[in-house]
């Protein structure tokens, strides 16, 4: 378990209701084409989804467990900071997908 990990372990607040609460991954510089082009921050993007991990949920949240990866609309977010670390708080009906190695393996038939 890295130190990371552990912080998000011990946070120090019960979420509410359908809440969940996500670590973003990565930063909002610079990124990578899969061709290894670098994309600066400032180039001009059509709406762009995000990823995250969750790392706290209510009790009313249904599809989703910490660990999880998920995928939201950044321009809906509520941002706190616990820890001197920023998370993001969500509702769960603000997640559009969820790519957890728990479903991935599921033989439900629930595919991202």
């Amino acid at each position: 378990m890295t130190a990371d990990q552990d912080l998000d372990a011990g946070l120090p607040i019960r979420l509410l209701h359908d809440r969940v609460l996500v670590r973003m991954e990565g930063g909002e510089g610079e990124r990578r084409s899969t061709a290894g082009i670098v994309i600066p921050a400032t180039a001009a993007v059509g709406k762009r989804l995000a990823w995250a991990t969750a790392v706290g949920v209510g009790p009313n949240v249904r599809a989703i467990v910490s660990g999880d990866r998920v995928l939201f609309d950044p321009d809906d977010r509520s941002e706190v900071e616990l820890h001197g670390r920023g998370y993001v708080l969500l509702r769960e009906r603000d997640v559009h997908a969820v790519a957890a190695e728990r479903i991935e393996n599921d033989p439900t038939g629930l595919y991202l």
